[in-house]
């Protein structure tokens, strides 16, 4: 007890030391208490509900390094770099890296110089990664995204499946899960594909009472966003669109109409990505238009709007993305803008993710010719990646190029990266006794070396960033002679030099085939499909349920019984407007629950409940009170008394 005292006491400082909170949110106390005492964890949080919090604060109070694997490379450098910019050492490993970064990263975790280690999934089982951890102490293994772990999850990824088999390496080591939103079922299978000891679940409720959910289907879609924000006094919006010409479109409108917008897609170089971004986070820009890549760690609290212009493919991720809303937990509003052609569109951008296996085969074939990669070889190796001149060059449209890479990438035969502004880096590989050598030996360079290591510090340890138009300005010499003396240096073998690059990068994860033995297993493929369908299908019955609580279908999609209707969403709206509690409703509601406390009633005989009354109003009040929680369905769909209800 006395011990459980002592780390309660510590986390809690450590959280305000490092974050600047006072307290944990609701549930993360438990999340962190439960990883400390050494159990296999799983921590369902909705969005914004703090879940970096739930391992960042446990491993700084234990000893030894946090492996964190993550698939999303952008907000893993983001972390790194918030970590380091409050004195916590951090290093990522993902596909793309220069040899000399890994092992110096690896060689750091090893030795006790990092408290984390983020590591996107496809690296886990290489022979460097898995030869570095049988050196570390590991306090922790936090896997975030856990869903994409479970096949019947929305955004399953292979790479994953391969989690639970570095566990041997660290057997006492506790696994943290963490994920937005998942169901049942993929609940238990987190669980079972991680090889938890026993059954670990933490889980908040997924009902925001703050944020109200509303389909309207509308011809005119520009006109009721701009409705939509122009009543917004204070805070901020957001509006996803399926297309990256879209944002820009849609931002570009809304400008002429006088709302302030820019527009986000990962196809923006980085700079100016971040630069939207921060207009938008300190409230300059009020609403930004985006692909569903905008978003992820983002945690601003006012936002008043979200719009979803298009339809999304699962109901998992229309609710994290309308879950942006009101984090402040103040009201707020999420709308899904529906025309006559979505559903149809959204049955078609189904069947374009998933293209005839004889296309992803040629698209395989050509790929290994476009980056010249023999039969055999590849594995391991990284190529920048232009996918509209591969597309171009091989006549395929960019969509089935598109949807068939991420269907091999799930596969695992390679890790594709977005295009991100990486900045050039340095690092001195000479020991200090073979500088003075080095110097001597090649006095030409004299200058250059001099200059590094006085503005550099750290540079005969790790790898620095570096800006070549500085150095030029600084020595008086133009942008071309810096990197060619710097190349010149690493053809010495005097220092590593990775240039600038802000191009997409596909990494070999497995030797190239020959297309003879090429094929994509059902887990994959098939499997997949049919699951993506049903998710399809579950988007479509929420759109076309008009009457049911918006937010009552959601929480029962995620699993949770909830009757309660939120009263505000559109389809309560309707109700509402019924009048539901005048006299004549309230003498209908009376009769029908008095006949259901005796016994249940098929919804077929409610009407003659009720004789005097219209067919049409007995129905009506039927629904709401189902809505209500005041009654029931059985598993026949008869109608009962909930028990201890009360009408009004």
């Amino acid at each position: 007890m006395q011990k459980n005292i002592q780390m309660s006491e510590l986390t809690r400082a450590v959280l305000v030391k490092y974050w600047g909170y006072p307290s944990f949110r609701p549930m993360q106390e438990d999340i962190v208490d439960s990883v400390i005492d050494g159990h296999d964890t799983l921590a369902l949080l909705p969005t914004g509900g703090g879940k970096s919090v739930c391992f960042q604060v446990p491993a700084m109070a234990m000893d030894g390094v946090c492996i964190v694997v993550t698939p999303l490379i952008s907000l893993m450098k983001d972390q790194v770099e918030h970590l380091k910019n409050i004195n916590i050492p951090a290093a990522a490993i993902y596909s793309g890296m220069h040899p000399n970064e890994l092992e110096i990263a690896y060689n750091k975790a090893a030795f006790g110089n990092l408290k984390f280690l983020y590591v996107s999934p496809e690296r886990l089982m290489t022979d460097a990664f898995i030869e570095a951890i049988k050196k570390m102490k590991v306090c922790l293994l936090a896997i975030d995204e856990s869903h994409c772990i479970s096949q019947w999850g929305y955004d399953f990824r292979p790479p994953y499946l391969k989690i639970a088999e570095i566990r041997p390496y660290i057997p006492n080591t506790p696994v943290l899960a963490l994920t937005a939103t998942a169901t049942p079922e993929v609940v238990e299978d987190i669980q079972y594909r991680l090889g938890f000891k026993e059954r670990n679940v933490f889980q908040t409720s997924y009902e925001r009472k703050n944020v109200t959910y509303n389909v309207i289907k509308v011809a005119d879609k520009y006109g009721l966003m701009y409705r939509l924000f122009m009543k917004m006094d204070t805070g901020s919006g957001i509006v996803y669109v399926r297309s990256r010409k879209r944002t820009k479109v849609i931002a570009d409108w809304l400008q002429s109409a006088g709302i302030s917008a820019t527009f986000y897609h990962a196809g923006i170089d980085a700079k100016t990505r971040d630069e939207r971004q921060r207009l938008w986070m300190d409230g300059r820009i009020k609403v930004i238009v985006a692909t569903n890549a905008f978003g992820m760690g983002i945690d601003k609290p006012d936002v008043r709007v979200v719009v979803h212009m298009d339809l999304p493919d699962t109901l998992e991720a229309y609710f994290q993305e309308a879950g942006r809303a009101g984090r402040d937990l103040k009201p707020s509003q999420a709308f899904l803008l529906v025309a006559d052609s979505d559903i149809k569109q959204l049955k078609d951008n189904l069947q374009n993710s998933y293209p005839e296996l004889s296309r992803i085969k040629a698209i395989y074939d050509a790929l290994g010719n476009y980056l010249q990669i023999p039969a055999g070889a590849g594995n391991g190796q990284s190529y920048p990646f232009d996918m509209n001149d591969f597309a171009n060059t091989y006549g395929f449209s960019l969509l089935e190029v598109f949807n068939s890479l991420k269907l091999m990438e799930r596969e695992g035969f390679f890790a594709l990266s977005e295009a991100m502004d990486t900045p050039s880096q340095l690092f001195i590989k000479a020991s200090r006794e073979d500088l003075y050598r080095f110097q001597v030996e090649y006095p030409h360079f004299d200058v250059m070396i001099k200059y590094l290591l006085r503005n550099y510090p750290g540079i005969l340890s790790d790898f620095v960033k570096i800006k070549e138009e500085q150095i030029s300005q600084r020595l008086g010499i133009d942008v071309a002679q810096v990197e060619e003396t710097l190349k010149k240096l690493e053809k010495y073998n005097f220092l590593t030099y990775i240039p600038r690059s802000d191009k997409p990068q596909i990494q070999y994860l497995t030797e190239r085939q020959d297309t003879r033995h090429f094929t994509l297993s059902d887990e994959v493929y098939k499997d997949r499909k049919e699951a993506a369908t049903r998710r399809v299908q579950a988007v479509i019955d929420f759109v076309n349920n008009d009457s049911e609580c918006r937010s009552v279908q959601l929480l029962r999609y995620f699993g949770e019984k909830i009757k309660t209707r939120c009263g505000k969403c559109d389809v309560c709206n309707i109700r509402n407007r019924m009048n539901i509690n005048d006299e004549e409703y309230k003498n209908i509601s009376e009769i029908i629950l008095e006949e259901l406390k005796k016994r249940v009633v098929p919804l077929y005989e409610t009407p003659s409940l009720a004789k005097t009354y219209l067919e049409e109003k007995v129905l009506e009040t039927v629904r709401w009170m189902l809505d209500s929680g005041i009654i029931e369905q059985d598993e026949n769909g008869n109608l009962k008394a909930k028990s201890q209800q009360s009408l009004f």
